[in-house]
């Protein structure tokens, strides 16, 4: 299968927006799960809803909502233009801003799940041994939560590769900038080069099955408990 210097650059590109952005939300969705799944706040059902608000929503109308507010015109690219910075519609940044938004549900629901089922018993007991807040966190929490967090990585990983809508709004069809496999994949179609289209589609397609199946192995491997001898 013989790719084009700009279909790598799509893959390339692609691979970036996906790490970034799981990166990203690994580092928020961690202390955001957390106080979600512990707090009696009457605001954790609010900022629950808010944060699952991608899962119901077309991508398209967050993709015009972030164009809005990034664009020239709006707010914060209005903003940046005034401060002499350029604005973060049709560039990688955009993307990643609005990949990282709609993908939120996917690391955060992951990771709530895994430590609400963590039992209160192993924090009172880390911390009658001084353990502090962020060292229990870190040192039990966390462990304990390997299986969310796997979850959380693969699914936001995935379903970043697989985005369409908000990068099409937000960000175009700029090669190298803003042309993900996504992106280009649509590109070939309306232009009738199905042959193109089909190529990255199979490596679509391939990608996914190969990082589920490894997923799943993984996974199963990490919850199975030890049996004593």
């Amino acid at each position: 299968m013989q790719l084009s210097l700009g279909e790598w650059q799509a893959i390339w590109l692609t691979a970036q927006l996906a790490g970034l952005t799981t990166l990203i939300l690994l580092l928020l969705g961690a202390p955001l799960g957390w106080w979600l799944a512990r707090s009696s706040s009457r605001w954790a059902n609010p900022v629950a809803a808010l944060v699952a608000l991608p899962l119901v929503l077309p991508p398209t109308v967050i993709g015009f909502y972030l164009l809005l507010l990034l664009g020239p015109q709006g707010a914060v690219g209005g903003t940046l233009q005034a401060l002499g910075l350029p604005h973060l519609a049709f560039n990688f940044w955009g993307i990643l801003i609005g990949s990282t938004i709609y993908s939120m549900p996917f690391a955060v629901q992951p990771l709530r799940e895994a430590f609400a089922a963590i039992d209160t018993r192993l924090l009172d007991a880390a911390a009658t041994l001084r353990a502090g807040p962020v060292d229990r966190f870190m040192h039990v929490v966390l462990p304990l939560s390997r299986g969310g967090i796997l979850t959380a990585v693969v699914i936001t990983f995935a379903h970043t590769v697989g985005e369409f809508g908000v990068i099409a709004m937000l960000g175009g069809n700029l090669a190298g900038e803003t042309r993900v496999v996504s992106i280009a994949i649509y590109d070939y179609t309306q232009g009738l080069n199905y042959d193109a289209a089909h190529r990255l589609s199979a490596i679509l397609v391939g990608f996914s099955f190969l990082t589920l199946l490894t997923f799943y192995a993984i996974n199963q491997r990490v919850l199975t408990p030890i049996k004593p001898h």
